[in-house]
């Protein structure tokens, strides 16, 4: 390092301190890169790599970017997962000799990301810290740079639970100690794109000991400390915007794990990885940033506590029968900007006046806000308490601050005259030199008579008179001073015109000081203000997520929701709210859904692409909206509340762990059978298909017994194999339901509608000749199948559910022929005759009509005939 020069040995020494970051070292008018922080940085930014001498044996790989457009590199480098330490000059090179002092003043990572053109209006940028335990617990917090929110929780060892908390929280960046385990490490970036950063001091800043005066659990404390740490680490500066640590419990709001979340496409669609197709696609009805992030977390965490629930849905109400009024709220909340992001940048110390600008107007309209809302009734009162005016931090921005200022806060040009007198004073000067500049223009055209004479300026020459060559005789000797030759003009000064330049010039420079003395002023005077308009930004949010949902409630006529403790769910004329807005309302179907204590399963039957998915989701969507307290796409609705929703819905593999699609399935499968409750919500889609016929038909009806006799959640178990239907018999309560189909002159009609009973047959065929395919192969396969069918002696049939684990009588039913005993030799009974047998012994005959009878005996027989 000795050999290098003393700009790059400094280089190199403050390199030391951020390996895992871009170092941008600045050299003047650029940021400047080595070694191979240039080789990368050159291929990411696509810049040209160049190289210098360096005091070494060899020249050293260099790149840089224009410090005034160093943003957009930075955005660049920060979206694809890296960091970025900002290293500044900290003296003024005309008081240093030698190598100017430099210190990054800001480590920028996909956590901490400040900008606005970086940031998604409604979406938080949160950063995650986990903490292990020797108990094998988890201490979990994450912060809202932007916004100054912070939370904290303590998880069990679960990995999988970790993974799904730190998923629905989107953390950008998660924050670990060097000492962390590998295992959920791993699993965690399996999951999700996230960096990783390392914190090993976990004591809480003595600055920032009032944000958890409410935390008293010592593993609370160590977790966000080591939160707290990072961010003091890598920001450098005061965070006087961030808020009380707010302890929470998952046991508070509903849980829907990652899995559930995807498949039931929540805050995104699997295809597109986009919003648009998503429940909050649909939802988001918010005319405000705040509500939009409010928006979205009500949706990551439905609640589950009643009388919560049902306030929200009594304001939601309130505002439905209130039209006007509720369209006045939206029109004023239009006009309230970002309060939150805005509060955290004067926190940071990087707002400008047009964002004071911006916090002015948003005040200007609470007071509108407050009257609108005390002509609702009473119940909503509660919001128009928090609606906190800011009187006097109006009346500052109002006094201080022009309509429209510049965006640089170095330029001046942004406070209001009569604000500062001196300010007045040294603009009174300006501007009267200015007029004197004019009138000595005219003096000198007619002391001359020179018509095109005239006095300009420019930041290196200053004030000059400008003649043109061809006029130059006709100007007085000894008067005029020569200050710059031109191609066809000469620039001159008079004693009498330097004399004002000074006076004007140093009114210029004094008002843009004075400016941004008087805004840095001003900025710690809104900081004292931080605490309220953060409150603020929380009511505003609410009202504007409660407006949006009575504006969506109404719009596509959705109904109250009620809850019973009765654990029944009453839907009528259900829809999925999201295919309802994309299809034409006329054309969706709606459905019933009917499961009480005697019915908790629904076994459900029917055709490839007839609906079977998006019937069982409409009723999650339907649970889920109801607690997060919207009202839903029903006639009527009467649910019980869901502690965790799981889903197994559509395939998928995943190829980053090397999973296959039915590895998938089973995984899926596992975290609902072993976490869920009586209260929970099942939706089970085709499982087994990933695996032979026996194999996926076996471990179907093991998960729907294990429910059933188990778990006893409520359940809708779709499937293709049509021989489960027969388990309703052994299962009393399982349901059978079926989506139902016509046949029109050899075409099949899906008519979407859900009925009781099993369906008859598949429809594979005809499914397949729906999407379109060759006739030829459609006939070929009708064929095959009609083979098929005639040679089978029988089809696979469940095994009853009566039947224990190692019964040997059992094992044989599952044989598509007739066997032989290896002892005896003789014959035993095929599985139809077993079948047939069984439902002999079971039937009540003195029970049954002669009818009943027959058809029965017309079923048994169908099932003992073989093709001979």
């Amino acid at each position: 390092m000795a050999s290098y020069t003393p700009m790059i040995q400094q280089y190199l020494r403050v390199k030391a301190d951020y390996q895992d970051a871009f170092l941008f070292f600045r050299l003047g008018d650029f940021y400047e890169m080595f070694f191979d922080d240039a080789l990368s940085a050159s291929q990411e930014l696509e810049i040209t790599l160049t190289s210098r001498d360096g005091g070494g044996k060899e020249r050293i790989p260099m790149c840089g970017v224009p410090y005034h457009s160093a943003q957009a590199y930075i955005e660049q480098l920060v979206n694809r997962g890296y960091k970025v330490a900002i290293c500044e000059q900290v003296e003024d090179p005309k008081h240093t000799k030698g190598v100017v002092k430099r210190e990054v003043v800001q480590l920028i990572t996909p956590g901490t990301v400040m900008d606005a053109k970086n940031l998604t209006d409604k979406q938080n940028n949160f950063l995650t810290t986990l903490s292990y335990f020797e108990d094998d617990t988890y201490g979990l917090a994450y912060a809202d740079l932007t916004t100054g929110e912070v939370h904290t929780t303590v998880l069990s060892g679960v990995h999988q639970q970790i993974v799904n908390e730190v998923y629905s929280i989107g953390s950008k960046e998660m924050v670990i100690a060097e000492e962390f385990p590998a295992a959920l490490l791993q699993l965690v970036r399996e999951r999700m794109v996230v960096t990783t950063s390392y914190e090993n001091e976990t004591s809480i800043p003595h600055e920032y000991q009032d944000l958890v005066k409410g935390l008293e659990q010592e593993k609370l404390l160590f977790t966000v400390g080591r939160l707290l740490h990072y961010l003091k680490r890598t920001q450098k500066r005061s965070l006087d915007h961030l808020q009380p640590a707010r302890f929470y419990e998952l046991e508070s709001a509903m849980k829907i794990d990652l899995f559930s979340k995807r498949n039931l496409e929540l805050t995104e669609t699997i295809r597109s990885k986009g919003k648009k197709g998503s429940l909050l696609w649909l939802l988001d009805q918010t005319v405000t940033a705040m509500g939009g992030r409010m928006l979205k977390q009500w949706v990551d965490r439905p609640l589950v506590n009643r009388s919560e629930i049902e306030l929200r849905h009594s304001f939601v109400e309130t505002l439905m029968n209130e039209y006007f009024i509720r369209q006045d709220i939206r029109e004023h909340l239009k006009e309230v900007y970002d309060l939150e992001r805005l509060a955290g940048r004067v926190a940071f110390g990087n707002v400008n006046a047009r964002d004071l600008v911006q916090l002015r107007k948003s005040l200007t309209q609470i007071p509108a806000l407050k009257e609108l809302v005390k002509k609702l009734p009473v119940e909503i009162a509660q919001i128009n308490d928090k609606l906190d005016e800011c009187t006097e931090l109006t009346d500052l921005l109002h006094d201080s601050l022009i309509e429209q200022p510049p965006i640089s806060v170095k330029e001046g040009n942004m406070m209001k005259d009569g604000f500062h007198e001196e300010l007045d004073k040294y603009r009174d000067a300006r501007k009267n030199g200015k007029t004197w500049i004019a009138e000595l223009e005219k003096k000198e055209r007619e002391f001359t008579g020179i018509r095109s004479l005239k006095i300009g300026y420019n930041r290196i020459f200053g004030y000059y008179i400008e003649v043109t060559k061809a006029n130059i005789s006709a100007l007085p000797e000894g008067r005029y001073e020569r200050k710059q030759t031109l191609a066809n003009a000469e620039r001159y000064i008079t004693e009498e015109l330097k004399e004002k330049e000074t006076l004007i010039l140093e009114a210029e420079e004094k008002i843009v000081a004075l400016e941004y003395e008087l805004f840095l002023k001003l900025r710690e005077e809104v900081k004292a203000f931080i605490p309220r308009l953060q409150k603020l930004a929380k009511a505003v949010s609410e009202l504007d997520v409660l407006q949006c949902f009575a504006t969506i409630s109404e719009d596509r006529h959705y109904t109250r929701p009620l809850f019973n403790d009765e654990r029944k769910i009453y839907i009528t004329e259900g829809r999925h709210p999201v295919v309802e807005k994309v299809m034409d309302s006329n054309e969706y179907v709606p459905n019933d859904t009917w499961m009480d204590k005697e019915k908790e399963m629904l076994l459900i039957t029917g055709p490839n692409m007839s609906g079977k998915s998006t019937y069982m989701r409409q009723v999650a969507l339907t649970a889920i909206l109801a607690q997060i307290g919207c009202f839903v796409p029903a006639k009527e609705a009467s649910l019980p509340i869901f502690d965790q929703i799981f889903t197994r819905i559509g395939a998928a593999d995943d190829l980053v762990s090397g999973q296959s699609t039915f590895m998938v399935e089973m995984l899926e499968a596992r975290n609902a059978i072993v976490y869920a409750t009586q209260n929970s919500l099942i939706l089970f889609d085709e499982i087994g298909r990933g695996t032979s016929t026996y194999d996926g038909m076996a471990l179907a009806q093991a998960l729907i017994e294990y429910i059933h006799d188990k778990i006893g959640a409520k359940t809708l178990f779709s499937t293709h194999y049509h021989e489960l239907t027969s388990l309703a018999e052994d299962l009393s309560k399982l349901k059978n339901i079926h989506v139902s189909v016509v046949e029109q002159n050899g075409k099949v009609v899906f008519l979407h509608k859900m009925k009781d009973g099993p369906a008859d047959k598949s429809y594979g065929i005809h499914v397949a000749e729906l999407a379109d395919l060759p006739e030829e192969l459609i006939k070929r396969a009708q064929v095959i199948l009609h083979n098929l069918e005639n040679d089978a002696q029988e089809s696979p049939t469940p095994v009853p559910s009566t039947i224990k684990e190692k019964d040997d009588d059992a094992l044989t039913q599952l044989s598509f022929f007739e066997t032989t005993d290896k002892k005896s030799g003789s014959e035993k009974r095929s599985s139809s005759e077993s079948l047939v047998l069984e439902k002999l012994k079971s039937m009540e005959l003195l029970e049954t009509t002669p009818l009943e009878a027959m058809n029965v005996l017309y079923e048994l027989q169908k099932k003992l005939k073989t093709k001979k």
